[in-house]
C-alpha cells in the first residue's frame, strides 16, 4: 500500500530547473520563467505572487552575494499538508570572505530579502554542501 501511495505522489509532482546567470536583468528573466512554469502547472493562485517574490529574493541573493553558477529549482507536489511549492536556489558559495563588505552596495537597497522569505514561506532553510550553498523555501497552499 505504501509503495502505491509513493508512486501516486511522485506522479502528481512537477519539477523545473533553470540557470540564474550572473548578469543584469537575470532576476526579472528568472521570475518571468518561474511565472510561466507555475501557470503551466496550475499552481494555486493564492501562493503564486508570494512564490514569485521568494524566487526573486533567492535569485538576487545568489547573484549579489555568491559565486556562479546558480540554479533555480522549482517543484510542485500534492502533500499531506496541502499542495506544496518548493523553491530553491543553489550557488557556488559566498563571493566574499567573512568580514569583507560589498563596496558600492547601498544598505538601504539590500538586506531585507531573508526577512521577506521568512515572512512568506511556510518553511525555509539553508543547506551548505561541498561546492556550494542551497537556500530553499516552501509555500503550502491552504
Amino acid at each position: 500500500m505504501a509503495a502505491q501511495l509513493n508512486t501516486l505522489l511522485r506522479a502528481a509532482a512537477y519539477e523545473h530547473v533553470c540557470p540564474v546567470p550572473p548578469v543584469a536583468g537575470a532576476v526579472s528573466a528568472v521570475r518571468r520563467r518561474a511565472a510561466a512554469v507555475l501557470a503551466e502547472w496550475n499552481v494555486c493562485p493564492e501562493i503564486v505572487e508570494d512564490s514569485l517574490l521568494v524566487v526573486s529574493e533567492l535569485a538576487t541573493n545568489a547573484i549579489i552575494h555568491a559565486r556562479p553558477p546558480a540554479v533555480l529549482r522549482l517543484s510542485w507536489a500534492r502533500g499531506r499538508g496541502g499542495p506544496t511549492l518548493h523553491i530553491e536556489v543553489t550557488d557556488a558559495g559566498p563571493a566574499l570572505a567573512v568580514g569583507e563588505s560589498l563596496l558600492g552596495i547601498d544598505p538601504d537597497e539590500h538586506g531585507r530579502g531573508e526577512a521577506i522569505v521568512h515572512a512568506l514561506a511556510t518553511r525555509h532553510g539553508i543547506r551548505v554542501h561541498p561546492g556550494g550553498v542551497t537556500r530553499w523555501a516552501e509555500l503550502v497552499a491552504v
